[in-house]
């Protein structure tokens, strides 16, 4: 239990943006696809849980002293530093042996996987203490799930679907700046010096606003269905209770956020539902 905590496992949730492409594209259950989709979302997961290790293995002196972050595996000493770096080598080499055997290893979309860990690599020793660099990182690392899943199967990318997650990812990186800064106060994180609720709040819903319009211009002019259009309204009922939800009592992680709410956890199977009888019934 102590080692899915480490690799946060729960987060992995954020990895299914892997599938959208094929998901949207009205391809996810070609044999072929399916396959290697499954294959990269894995992939995706262990790079990141890679990165999760490294950062807490940077971070354990600070997060003994946090409230919340000394009951990590590492901060606990549940889990020692010598098993921690053991774990990356397995994850690496589990890594290796997924892209290799789905013919992924020596494509384009790997150089996309390595982008997403070098740039949060960099973001777990020091660009996270860099105003709107943090943010930035934050933002990107959905952006590039949702590449990797293109690049990977070969499937091109809306352009109002690309802008609509860039959007929300911005939106969701703001909030978790907002909570942590309301929670914890500036001296919590050196990067919250720099921030105040006001900006954060601001830019926040300037992104929601363009998150609904990118969507609603993708939703109207992606397919050949009339039928489509109407998930627009169930989009904008979902990032209302997020938002919400994250100007109520918590941390802003997008995670957290979504598993702690059941009415969002429905809307989104909801959503699910809808978005699956609209393109492949």
């Amino acid at each position: 239990m102590e080692y899915l905590k480490l690799i946060r496992v729960k987060h992995y949730l954020k990895n299914f943006l892997v599938f959208l492409p094929a998901i949207f594209s009205g391809m996810l259950f070609d044999s072929n696809v399916l396959f290697k989709v499954i294959i990269m979302f894995f992939a995706f997961s262990f790079t990141s849980s890679i990165i999760y290790v490294i950062n807490d293995i940077n971070d354990i002196e600070s997060d003994r002293k946090h409230p919340i972050k000394k009951n990590r595996p590492l901060a606990s000493g549940k889990i020692s530093k010598k098993e921690a770096i053991i774990t990356i080598i397995i994850l690496v080499l589990l890594i290796t042996g997924l892209l290799y055997f789905a013919n992924l290893l020596f494509d384009f979309s790997s150089l996309i996987l390595l982008l997403y860990f070098i740039i949060n690599l960099g973001y777990s020793f020091g660009l996270k203490n860099i105003p709107l660099v943090d943010i930035t990182i934050l933002a990107l690392g959905f952006v590039l799930r949702v590449t990797y899943g293109g690049v990977g199967l070969g499937i091109e990318i809306s352009n109002w679907l690309f802008l609509t997650i860039l959007s929300i990812s911005f939106y969701m990186a703001l909030g978790k700046r907002r909570n942590e800064l309301i929670k914890n106060g500036s001296n919590s994180r050196k990067v919250l010096r720099s921030y105040n609720k006001d900006f954060l709040d601001k830019n926040m819903y300037m992104f929601l606003a363009l998150t609904i319009v990118f969507y609603s211009l993708w939703a109207v002019s992606a397919f050949n269905n009339e039928f489509f259009k109407y998930s627009i309204i169930l989009v904008i009922v979902i990032l209302l209770k997020y938002c919400m939800d994250v100007e109520d009592d918590n941390f802003g992680d997008p995670i957290e956020v979504i598993t702690h709410d059941k009415v969002l956890l429905v809307l989104g199977a909801l959503y699910i539902i809808f978005v699956f009888s609209s393109i492949y019934f």
